[in-house]
């Protein structure tokens, strides 16, 4: 009996660690998709010397087109790049945020963009820009991130 409640408590004690790797396992897959939405807001960038307001501006396509087996759209809004899980994802990340902020060096667009992740803090010197939606917890936010 002993052997069967160490057993059990084991068994729960590994079940967020194994959610945990395929949630990620899930945004790594995701990737190409935000990656579209990053290079459109880098483009926009050097071009413009600004960040673009939105998808059409970032020139991709619109939010709910850019989808995924995990993801059910990804957005542009003042140069941050938001994924929300869904579609297949694990269940405990539906309906759940993941945003890549823009940092700048403030009056230098030459210098290339630096993105940030989950609300982590920018490389001394950069500024973010847009705002910051990641509701993903912090247990499953990709490495870099948070």
């Amino acid at each position: 009996m002993v052997v069967v409640a160490i057993i059990a408590i084991l068994a729960l004690t590994a079940v967020p660690t194994l959610y945990q790797g395929v949630v990620r396992q899930q945004i790594k897959e995701s990737m190409p998709l935000a990656d579209l939405a990053r290079d459109g807001v880098a483009s926009f960038y050097r071009r413009e010397g600004k960040m673009p307001a939105d998808n059409a501006a970032a020139n991709v396509p619109p939010a709910n087109k850019i989808i995924g087996n995990y993801v059910t759209n990804v957005t542009v809004v003042d140069g941050a790049v938001t994924m929300t899980f869904g579609n297949s994802a694990y269940s405990a990340v539906k309906s759940k945020k993941l945003t890549w902020q823009p940092a700048i060096v403030v009056d230098a667009p030459t210098v290339p963009i630096a993105w940030v992740c989950g609300g982590k803090a920018p490389p001394n010197g950069m500024t973010v820009q847009g705002r910051n939606e990641t509701t993903l917890p912090g247990n499953m936010l990709p490495g870099g991130c948070g």
